[in-house]
C-alpha cells in the first residue's frame, strides 16, 4: 500500500492501538505525526522510531480542545508543509450503563469520540482543499453500526454519530478531493481489553460472537488504516468498513 511520503497525523499516536498505527505507517514510508494526550509516550516513540530511520514527530493534544487542534494543525503544516491524513483514533469508554451514566460523563464521551472528529474536519479540510486533496479516517466501531448487548449505550451513541458524520463529511467534501472513510473494529486484544476479559466466560462470550472465533487485533485495525490512507483506496470515500472478523455480518 502506497504511502510513502505522505504525512499522516494519528491521534492517540501512543497508545496500544495508536503505536500499531504510527509505527506501521512510519515502516511504510510515511512521515507521521504521533498525537497524544501523554505527550511523553509520544515523544518517546517519536525518538525511537527515528533513531530506526523513519520520519516521526511527536505532539501532547487533547483531542477535545478546538484551541490545541488549531495549534497542532498549524504545527504540522508548519514543520511538514502539508497534511495528507488524519487517522481519528483517540476515544474512551466510561462503561456505565444508561441508568448509571451522569449527564457530564455523558457529555464527555461525547466531546472526546465525536467533538474531536468534528475538530479534526474543521482544521484539516481547509488546510487538504487547499493543497489538492487529503483524506480522513475516523475510528468507529461495531458499535457504530449495530447496538451491541456488551457495550454501554453511550459509548455506542458516540460511535454512531461518528458514523454518519463520516458519511457527511465524505458527501460534502469529495468535489475538494478529499475523502473521508470509518473503520470499525470488533472488540481489539489489548492489555486493556485483556483485564476487562480476565473473566473467562466473559471471555469466551466475546469469541463467540465472532465468526472468526478471534479477537481482532492492533494489527488487524493498522492494516486497515494504512488501506484507507493508501493511494490504492483514492477511490474509496464514505465507506463504513468493519475490522470485525464477521460480527457484523449476522
Amino acid at each position: 500500500m502506497n504511502v510513502k511520503g505522505k504525512v499522516i497525523a494519528v491521534t492517540g499516536g501512543a497508545g496500544g492501538i495508536g503505536t500499531a498505527q504510527t509505527r506501521l505507517l512510519a515502516g511504510e514510508g510515511a512521515e507521521v505525526w504521533a498525537l497524544d494526550i501523554a505527550g511523553d509516550k509520544a515523544e518517546a516513540l517519536a525518538k525511537e522510531l527515528c533513531a530506526q530511520g523513519y520520519k516521526v514527530h511527536s505532539a501532547a493534544m487533547d483531542v477535545g480542545s478546538e484551541a490545541d487542534w488549531k495549534a497542532v494543525v498549524d504545527r504540522i503544516v508548519a514543520e511538514s508543509g502539508r497534511l495528507d491524513v488524519i487517522v481519528n483514533n483517540a476515544g474512551i469508554n466510561i462503561r456505565k450503563t444508561v441508568e448509571e451514566m451522569t449527564m457530564e460523563e455523558w457529555m464527555k464521551m461525547m466531546e472526546v469520540n465525536t467533538g474531536s472528529v468534528f475538530l479534526s474536519a474543521k482544521y484539516a479540510i481547509p488546510v487538504m482543499r487547499a493543497q489538492g486533496g487529503g483524506a480522513i479516517i475516523n475510528t468507529s466501531s461495531i458499535c457504530g453500526l449495530i447496538g451491541h448487548l456488551h457495550t454501554p449505550e453511550c459509548y455506542t451513541a458516540t460511535k454512531g454519530a461518528v458514523t454518519l458524520l463520516t458519511k457527511s463529511i465524505a458527501s460534502r467534501y469529495a468535489k475538494d478531493n478529499i475523502r473521508c472513510n470509518s473503520i470499525h473494529p470488533s472488540t481489539i486484544d489489548t492489555p486493556f481489553v485483556a483485564a476487562l476479559m480476565a473473566d473467562p466466560v466473559k471471555k469466551q462470550a466475546r469469541i463467540d460472537e465472532v465468526p472468526l472465533r478471534r479477537l481482532a487485533t492492533v494489527e488487524d485495525v493498522a492494516n486497515a488504516v494504512l488501506y484507507l490512507a493508501s493511494d490504492e483506496a483514492s477511490y474509496l470515500t464514505g465507506v463504513s468498513l468493519p475490522v470485525d472478523g464477521g460480527v457484523t455480518c449476522y
